[in-house]
């Protein structure tokens, strides 16, 4: 029990208080770094290194170096303060982030000033930052779970239950399930804590029965589209003929009557 209480906090933690590293955004950012001057791409290159090194003074001066050179770079700015929120520099990292988004109206860069706003205490601007987000990228749970907990912290619960019904919606959880009990107990609301509770019931039972079957193979997947190919050709062939059948009664009866 005590184990799962702790991997509940390190998600939330991970979740709220780690600013957006997504490897998909890196590509991208990767991708329009390459666009650049050899300089600037060697420059990344070594950034990026220094950061999965854990490394952070090598790589905020790779990074300010691209910015003497490109000004302009979101990427580096972007990135410039995930650094920053790391070491706790709150201040810059949030500088660096507003940057970020004045250079390309980007989601993550949103989402990440969200972080640093929360993680100040600064729940107002949080959700807005959130809320902002979302309009922009509105398919990501994680950023319905952040407003949720600025929402929360306003005092909205109900809103914040929207939120996470959002969030649940588009990536069911248990850990969302869990927090939505949460407000529900914080609030006294016995009747819809006991509904979560016995929706939390119902959706580990369901993730225990689907684990419990046995795992289909790529032939077998193959194997029942061929099969459903197969009947559909078929059946499109029976409806073909049945349809040639009907359009040739009326003619030949048409040709009985004219005789």
């Amino acid at each position: 029990m005590l184990a799962a209480v702790l991997l509940l906090i390190l998600t939330f933690f991970i979740v709220f208080f780690v600013p957006n590293y997504n490897p998909d955004e890196e590509e991208e950012e990767d991708e329009a770094t390459a666009r650049k001057t050899p300089q600037i791409k060697k420059l990344w290159g070594l950034a990026q290194t220094a950061i999965k090194e854990r490394k952070p003074i090598k790589a905020e001066k790779a990074l300010l170096t691209i910015l003497k050179f490109d000004e302009k770079n979101a990427a580096a700015y972007n990135r410039l303060g995930i650094l920053y929120a790391k070491e706790k520099h709150y201040k810059e990292a949030v500088e660096c982030f507003e940057i970020a988004q004045s250079l390309d109206n980007n989601a993550s860069s949103l989402h990440n000033v969200g972080l640093i706003y929360y993680e100040t205490g600064k729940y107002e601007k949080a959700a807005i930052a959130f809320a902002q987000a979302i309009e922009i990228e509105g398919d990501q749970p994680g950023r319905y779970i952040a407003y949720a907990k600025a929402l929360e912290k306003l005092g909205e619960r109900n809103k914040a239950v929207e939120a996470l019904e959002t969030a649940y919606s588009l990536s069911p959880s248990a850990v969302i399930l869990r927090h939505i009990l949460e407000i529900y107990e914080n609030a006294n609301d016995q009747k819809n804590a006991d509904a979560t509770r016995e929706r939390i019931e119902k959706f580990l039972e369901k993730k225990a029965q689907m684990q419990a079957k046995p795992k289909v193979t790529r032939r077998e997947i193959r194997r029942t589209a061929r099969a459903e190919a197969r009947d559909a050709r078929i059946a499109a062939r029976a409806t073909a003929k049945t349809v040639k059948q009907k359009t040739k009664t009326p003619i030949k009866n048409s040709q009985n009557h004219i005789k």
